[in-house]
C-alpha cells in the first residue's frame, strides 16, 4: 500500500490503493475478464471469457489482474 495520502495520489491521477481491489466477494462476468484482460469487448472475446469462466471460475480473473 502507498503511504500516500488518497488526495495527494488522486490530484496526480492515480487511483489510491484503498480503491483497487479483485472484487473477490462478487462473481465476475464474462465482460470483467475480457477488461481486465485488456482486450476489446467483442462477440468473439466475450465468448472466449465465458469458456475460461466455466473451466476455471473466479480464479480466471485473478490470473488476469496483476
Amino acid at each position: 500500500m502507498s503511504d500516500e495520502p488518497e488526495s495527494v495520489s488522486a490530484a496526480r491521477g492515480v487511483t489510491p490503493d484503498s480503491l483497487l481491489h479483485t472484487g473477490g466477494s462478487d462473481n465476475p462476468s464474462a465482460e470483467d475478464l475480457v477488461l481486465a484482460s485488456g482486450r476489446d469487448l467483442t462477440p468473439k472475446n466475450l465468448q472466449w471469457a465465458e469458456r475460461r469462466l466455466a473451466r476455471e471460475g473466479r480464479s480466471a480473473i485473478d490470473k488476469a489482474l496483476p
